[in-house]
């Protein structure tokens, strides 16, 4: 049997709509585009989501994921280039799917200067009157891991103070656009100092401009824990914010041993009360899929172990 990521409830659904005329906002996805008029996110440790290669131009591998571990993701992720539109006929699919898109926005090759100075403003409010105009819940992370150094935008490229200026700029124009069904998720790396990625901290761009906090991290080792790979990022950030935290992105070297990684990334977002996680379900780098009968069944008895029924 296969269960949907999200688990939200129709009574209220309805009773935000109501509170809020039905007006389309950032809510959790729940089924059809009304009932992701509502403007609350999902609580936590109820969402799963996923990025699998070919989106946003196909949604076969969401499929796929979902053949293979009996989730359908409530939230699927797409990593858009600057000046690309937004993808609205991927985010149909997905809301038909009852999965909210993901937007991962990378500025690549763009200074953040200009962006914060409003030379690229033309291109900000049409990204965001298609997302208004599309009506669903989209979340949208800008320039994310910037406190690692492998980015434009990141840490020992572009200063903080810069970040934080175009990031509240890019906010700031959506918000002028009338955009109110946008999530920010700002997303960070973890840290890890001997590898020359510092805490999040200077970065940030204040509760006011972020609606969720994102953390990326993977496993490598036999020996990592959830505790050791995303604790230090998880009490950096909650000295910032009590702001609802979701595992951005996440997988698991073959090396680490995939089975017990698995139920251990779970048990963890369970145990620390995040808002639930997002996994990297492709071979780059290292192969991070969710693959063979092993992780496979890993991966389900963890998801139902999580969302508290049968899948």
């Amino acid at each position: 049997m296969v269960i949907g990521a999200v688990v939200v409830t129709v009574a209220a659904i309805a009773l935000v709509s109501s509170l809020n005329g039905g007006a389309g906002s950032g809510g959790g996805p729940a089924g059809s585009t009304a009932s992701r008029s509502a403007t609350d996110p999902p609580k936590p440790k109820t969402l799963l989501g996923v990025y699998v290669p070919g989106v946003p131009q196909s949604y076969a591998g969401v499929r796929a994921f979902t053949a293979t571990t009996g989730v359908r993701p409530g939230v699927v992720v797409y990593y858009s280039g600057w000046l690309e539109p937004f993808q609205v006929r991927f985010a149909e699919v997905a809301n038909e799917h009852e999965a909210m898109p993901l937007v991962q926005i990378d500025p690549t090759g763009v200074s953040l200067a200009t962006i914060a100075s409003g030379r690229y403003d033309s291109y900000l409010r049409s990204f965001a009157s298609t997302v208004k105009n599309f009506g669903g819940g989209v979340i949208v992370s800008f320039a994310p891991e910037m406190n690692g150094h492998w980015y434009s935008w990141g840490y020992r490229h572009t200063s903080p103070a810069v970040y934080v200026a175009a990031w509240r700029h890019v906010v700031t124009v959506f918000r002028a656009a009338n955009a109110e069904n946008v999530t920010w998720l700002w997303t960070v790396n973890v840290m890890d100092p001997k590898s020359g990625i510092p805490s999040p901290a200077r970065w940030w761009p204040g509760s006011s401009y972020v609606t969720w906090v994102g953390i990326d991290g993977y496993y490598l080792k036999p020996s990592w824990t959830f505790a050791s790979l995303f604790g230090p990022t998880i009490k950096a950030v909650r000295e910032l914010t009590l702001n609802p935290i979701l595992i951005s992105e996440t997988g698991v070297a073959p090396a680490a041993g995939k089975p017990a990684k698995i139920a251990d990334v779970f048990a963890g977002v369970h145990k620390y009360g995040l808002l639930g996680l997002v996994w990297f379900d492709a071979n780059r780098h290292r192969d991070w899929r969710v693959s063979g009968p092993a992780a496979a069944a890993a991966f389900r008895r963890s998801a139902q172990a999580y969302l508290g029924r049968a899948l």
